[in-house]
């Protein structure tokens, strides 16, 4: 009997040793943690045009599983940020890939290219079936994450990809995008690009015309993400007030921290949660300080940008699209996508928001997560509404067609 009184002291203390233990966790084992149970989804990589750039889009020449920062002509390279390895140590669950071409396509052989991307994306998820798996959908990201590999999904940055067409919208969405970026460094004949701010480039359109209102509305229909990443504030606001669905800033930051055109001013991010959208945080050096050429941005700058995100709009319109691949100069303690963990280590640390677990899973993917199966359920609505195909043609005013940029366009619709 005399045992008894031992025994139950003894359970107490093993029982105040696990909660000080708990207690003490260290920020880094608490960010394993949950990372572990909430990978990362990331807005936007632009390896595959890495890849057509470096490799000839020749995929027997890619060592993916392997460490790119040991491997020419990937270690000379200033866009070397990601490879499995690098993915796996960054707890990465699932990324959106960029299908990119640049704007001297428009109007000439953009659609062909942007389709030479895709199919790319799609061998090099085919080619590492041990770790990557296709998404299409919220399910699949899902799914994925169960099985332990890194989902993967395509993302089309630039609305002339589409060459202003309704049927290639539904041909892309076809062969798996889900999300599009509706233009990137200039302006296409129905949205403009963010550079009209910086008046590099004079508006086309005040933001966005009739015709891409009926973009934004297709994509609706579809569910594809409307991506405002890269359009001029003008367009942001007019492309949320068509959506009837949630929109996504793939990867851009926030503009009252930095004011630079390609972040979200403080209005639009108001926009953005009574839209239910979400905001990815680009890791851009360029974005998130000023003067990126003398000065360099730290880990604790993309902080500042999440944080005002979150004050302005809150914890559930917040995600996570840094553009490695896409970018030269990267915060100083964000160098690739392994180091994703220190993102959220120095979250815990600041002081101005407590991050539970629950908020740290959110930015990590569950706000992403959320706004695909919104996105999914407009779509499943409309459908039921009896919704058809748009078979809208762009007004040829709009394109413009006595210009000399256009003269690789036939100036009849008809044949």
């Amino acid at each position: 009997m005399k045992l008894l009184p031992m025994l139950v002291v003894m359970i107490l203390l093993l029982i105040n040793t696990s909660h000080t233990w708990r207690y003490q966790e260290s920020p880094a084992s608490r960010v394993d943690r949950v990372l572990t149970r909430h990978p990362i989804i990331d807005g936007h990589n632009d390896f595959p045009l890495s890849v057509r750039a470096l490799l000839n889009s020749d995929m027997c020449l890619l060592n993916f599983d392997q460490d790119l920062t040991k491997e020419e002509p990937w270690a000379s390279f200033d866009f070397n940020h990601v490879d499995i390895p690098r993915m796996r140590k960054g707890k990465l669950g699932g990324q959106f890939w960029s299908a990119y071409i640049g704007c001297n396509s428009q109007y000439k052989d953009a659609t062909q290219k942007f389709l030479e991307q895709i199919d790319l994306i799609h061998q090099i998820v085919d080619k590492y079936p041990k770790d990557l798996m296709w998404a299409e959908s919220a399910d699949d990201i899902e799914r994925a994450m169960i099985k332990g590999k890194i989902a993967s999904l395509i993302g089309v940055e630039s609305g002339y990809a589409i060459a202003s067409s309704m049927a290639i919208l539904r041909t892309f969405y076809r062969v798996g995008v889900r999300y599009m970026t509706l233009t990137h460094g200039c302006n296409t004949p129905w949205v403009d690009a963010a550079q009209v701010e910086s008046r590099a480039f004079p508006p086309r359109v005040n933001g966005l015309s009739d015709f891409g209102v009926k973009i934004v509305q297709e994509m609706n229909r579809l569910g594809m993400i409307v991506d405002l990443s890269h359009v001029s504030s003008d367009a942001m606001r007019k492309a949320i007030k068509a959506s009837s669905a949630p929109i996504m800033f793939s990867h851009s930051s926030a503009r009252a921290v930095v004011a630079k055109p390609r972040n979200v001013p403080d209005d639009v991010l108001r926009m953005v949660k009574e839209n239910r959208g979400i905001v990815m945080v680009n890791f851009y050096s360029c974005f998130l300080v000023q003067e990126c050429k003398t000065q360099n941005a730290s880990v604790l700058d993309v902080v500042k940008h999440i944080n005002h995100i979150r004050r302005i709009a809150g914890v559930d319109y917040i995600g996570i699209g840094a553009d490695y691949n896409g970018v030269d100069v990267t915060p100083t303690d964000l160098p690739d996508v392994s180091s994703y963990p220190n993102l959220f280590i120095a979250l815990i640390k600041d002081t101005e928001f407590k991050w539970t677990d629950k908020d740290l899973g959110k930015l990590a993917n569950g706000n992403l997560i959320r706004v695909f199966k919104e996105v999914e359920s407009v779509r499943d609505k409309l459908a039921k509404e009896g919704k058809k195909p748009d078979n809208t043609w762009i007004p040829e005013k709009d394109i413009g067609m006595e210009g000399n940029e256009t003269e690789c366009i036939s100036k009849n619709f008809l044949y």
